[in-house]
């Protein structure tokens, strides 16, 4: 891939068409690495010229276990046809694989992905037991408890802070309520976190050091998270409280009741996707206002006329998840396109995100952006974010609590990109009260 260089200050979203449409490629790393102007150019790119381009699969190079690589899938980057194959999973199947796109062993992608990576009737099954779980009293709870963290977490930036947003309160926070709203004592939060990071790290050096087998680590990161669940599972089976996993591992559903697997494998999507989702929204957040200072004024102004709209322009903006994976159950035509069984297809919600044909004016950050029809917790149909609610009512407190106390926070430094092609991640990222 040639060389890219920008002259944009700090950070910019706004596309810069220096790639031609020949020069792209989705599954090298080296272009997740790139500055993010440069990103958003390509995917328009791709959008006007190629919006169903296909690309060859790579996969992780020198690990203990060898995957043998698919012939490549096709990359769906325009809204509406995300949108088309979202509604149609019984022909755009999850099951295969949704967070991958090689093919993993079947025990590998429930391990990991659980609930996301199944179709009906075991999604359908799965996602009646974990949502009867949620019921009012239970989510009461956990809202309830969303401003209590949030307090604790932004104290402990102001009191011992390292000046890093990512560690100090966009990390901290929300792998702290799933941990809670799940019963895992405050001795595992740090566990829970790091073993996220290395789930979702995609082999990035920072994260995973050089000389690690980055599959190896993977499994042994999935491993510790499914202890830590299955020893609190059994637990609760003999003494249950009034909490979440008292109500998934003691609930039933028509004489169902989830496995200690499927409790296990339901913990690692929550702090993996849920946590992560949550995450990058908040990390985003701060460099969208501090690009928009704007946009900044207004939610200081009148935070609550504007909650709703804002938060969800906050999650179009980030799009934390890049993409999920699907493949053809039979032959279907999108588009135009000739698409066949066995066929896979990435679905891009950064780029649906970014289209002009569902968002007026879709490079500009407008906290009053109404109607907005994102594709930040995945697109219309049964896979669309279970934690949905859960993820705006977080980003809304606190960026409540962080714009009320401290209205000149400011992000310092331009942000230090995860370099993943699945997760619009941030490492790091300076910042001031």
């Amino acid at each position: 891939m040639p060389a890219v260089q920008t002259s944009l200050p700090f950070i910019s979203m706004k596309p810069v068409q220096s790639l031609a449409v020949h020069d792209i490629n989705l599954s090298d790393m080296d272009f997740w690495a790139l500055p993010y102007d440069v990103r958003e150019g390509a995917f328009l790119t791709l959008r006007n010229e190629r919006p169903v381009a296909f690309f060859e699969e790579t996969g992780p190079e020198g690990g203990a276990i060898d995957f043998p690589l698919g012939p490549g899938y096709h990359a769906i980057t325009r809204h509406r046809d995300v949108a088309e194959a979202s509604r149609h999973p019984e022909v755009f199947l999850s099951g295969p694989g949704a967070v991958s796109t090689m093919d993993l062993p079947t025990e590998m992608v429930e391990y990991f992905s659980g609930m996301i990576s199944t179709d009906n009737p075991k999604h359908a099954r799965l996602r009646r037991i974990v949502s009867n779980a949620f019921n009012p009293r239970n989510v009461a709870a956990v809202e309830d408890s969303i401003e209590r963290v949030c307090r604790e977490v932004v104290e402990r930036a102001v009191s011992s802070g390292t000046g890093d947003f990512i560690a100090d309160i966009a990390a901290p926070f929300p792998i702290q309520i799933i941990c809670d709203m799940m019963g895992v004592p405050p001795s595992q939060y740090q566990t829970a976190l790091e073993c996220s990071n290395v789930i979702l790290s995609m082999g990035d050096s920072d994260i995973i050091p050089e000389g690690t087998d980055p599959i190896l680590a993977v499994l042994e990161a999935g491993a510790t998270l499914t202890g830590i669940m299955e020893e609190l599972g059994k637990y609760r089976t003999e003494n249950p409280i009034d909490d979440i996993t008292s109500a998934l591992v003691n609930g039933k559903i028509d004489d169902e009741k989830l496995t200690q697997q499927e409790l296990a494998s339901f913990f690692v999507l929550l702090v993996t996707a849920g946590n992560e989702t949550t995450r990058t929204a908040i990390a985003h957040g701060l460099l969208a206002l501090t690009e928009h200072p704007d946009q900044k004024q207004i939610m200081i102004d009148d935070y609550d006329a504007v909650t709703k709209t804002a938060t969800d322009e906050i999650v179009r903006w980030a799009s934390p998840v890049t993409w999920m994976r699907r493949t053809l159950a039979t032959d279907y035509t999108l588009s135009g396109h000739e698409l066949h069984q066995g066929e896979k297809v990435l679905l891009f919600y950064n780029s649906a995100n970014r289209d002009a044909d569902a968002f007026a004016e879709p490079y500009r950050f407008d906290v009053r952006r109404s109607p907005n029809d994102h594709y930040g917790f995945g697109a219309p149909g049964p896979h669309f974010c279970l934690g949905a609610h859960l993820a705006r009512r977080e980003i809304t407190v606190v960026y409540r609590e962080l714009l009320t106390r401290f209205p000149s926070i400011q992000a310092t430094s331009a942000p230090s990109q995860l370099r993943s092609s699945f997760v619009n991640g941030i490492k790091k990222l300076s910042y001031s009260l």
